[in-house]
């Protein structure tokens, strides 16, 4: 972004410079109907939260699931739709209050449960620690490993809003980077000191460590506060999340990609007609809570479905910043990776080899710790389901080229 600062960033605006206008639509196409894709993902995360201010079971139940999605993500796109300020405010203020120090204090607890001297459900021992590399099984959480740290770079969409972007944005990068590894790590082993890994639910996880961490000192009366707290924080991400990616997508509307009745903002600037078709193709999403027989298997095809479309993207992303490096080489820039050109395509390398090892990765079913109907199941559903969220991208491309005149 920080070579585009005198424009609109981000991958589509990468891409295009790079290799034209047909190969940015479909990386923001994967861009945006990946996000689709994840949003079930953390709405099951809220509604399995939400579960334990009536009955803690109802998180296991899919249509108590989908009820709640649905209502959460409807609403959360009508306050999209009240412009990206407002919901700037609203994001900030929900990530302190409902992510960081949720987050803090589960790391808080488990230290103390430590110090205490309570069991542990987890073997410290240095051996039960490393990853088993020939069990196919120690790869498959690689997936959802690089699910934290996914959409770094949508905040390039903003450049234009912000000061310095040269300076300030891979800064920004940095410290987000050592942030997210540092609560992610902690935060997991928190969960992992009280709860046994076969009892882990990818929904409600997390409140089932709070619930353990609270009953042991006596302090069930503050679960309803996290509650909220966490409800907060989450909903604030994903207002982050809806309105980014659909930015991106208006950008390739404009390049006659899509009907241009898509492309019309409403008074408060937002492109309020895609928002909208975002929440009718979530809608469309949630049929595929019936296709596994367990909320912990769909969570989890939700999830690997949405990283391989993601990490699809990246591979675009690091060729487009290879060839941007090469073709623009006398652009002076205020940030640049350590080691000149060999270090900055050493970066490319690893990036596209950590991609295509992430992409093999997501066909592998986890099938130990989670019921997905089999393998052979699970690898048809997953790649049905690529299928048919790449499917549309080369319909529009076709459309573009065949049926409309630029």
């Amino acid at each position: 972004s920080a070579t585009w600062a005198d424009e609109e960033g981000g991958i589509y605006s990468w891409v295009r410079h790079a290799f034209g206008e047909n190969v940015a639509f479909f990386t923001i196409w994967l861009q945006w109907i990946n996000t689709l894709v994840w949003y079930p993902t953390i709405l099951s995360f809220i509604a399995g939260t939400s579960a334990y201010l009536i009955n803690p079971d109802l998180a296991q139940n899919k249509y108590y699931l989908i009820g709640v999605i649905l209502t959460i993500f409807w609403s959360l796109t009508l306050i999209g739709l009240t412009g990206l300020r407002s919901s700037a405010s609203f994001a900030g203020f929900c990530a302190i209050t409902g992510m960081i120090i949720p987050m803090g204090f589960i790391i808080f607890l488990a230290i103390l449960w430590i110090i205490q001297g309570h069991p542990l459900a987890i073997d410290l021992s240095f051996s039960h620690l490393l990853p088993e590399w020939k069990n196919s099984q120690s790869w498959v959480s690689l997936t959802a490993i690089m699910t934290s740290f996914l959409g770094m770079e949508l905040a390039a969409v903003h450049v234009r809003n912000v000061k310095n972007p040269q300076t300030n944005f891979p800064k920004a990068m940095f410290f987000s980077v050592l942030l997210i590894l540092f609560t992610m790590t902690l935060g997991s082993l928190a969960i992992a000191f009280v709860l046994p890994k076969e009892q882990i639910s990818l929904v409600d996880g997390v409140m089932q460590a709070f619930s353990n961490f609270l009953e042991a000192y006596h302090m069930s009366w503050f679960m309803p506060i996290l509650i909220f707290q966490l409800l907060l924080g989450s909903l604030g991400s994903m207002i982050n999340w809806i309105i980014s990616p659909a930015k991106g997508l208006l950008m390739a509307a404009q390049n006659n990609f899509l009907p241009k009745s898509l492309c019309k903002l409403n008074k408060h600037g937002v492109a309020s007609r895609i928002l909208l078709l975002q929440a009718v193709v979530v809608t469309l999403l949630c049929s595929g809570f019936l296709l596994f027989p367990s909320v912990n298997a769909i969570y989890w095809l939700f999830t690997d479905l949405s990283t391989e479309l993601y990490i699809l993207m990246y591979v675009f992303m690091f060729c487009a910043a290879w060839h941007l490096k090469s073709k623009f080489a006398h652009v002076k820039r205020a940030f640049d990776i350590p080691g000149g050109k060999p270090g900055y395509y050493l970066v490319c390398i690893l990036g596209l080899f950590g991609c295509l090892l992430t992409l093999i990765v997501g066909f592998i079913p986890p099938e130990q710790s989670i019921d997905v109907g089999g393998a052979a199941h699970f690898r048809r559903v997953f790649s049905l389901g690529i299928a048919l969220m790449l499917l549309p991208a080369f319909l529009i491309y076709l459309r573009k080229k065949y049926f409309t005149r630029d």
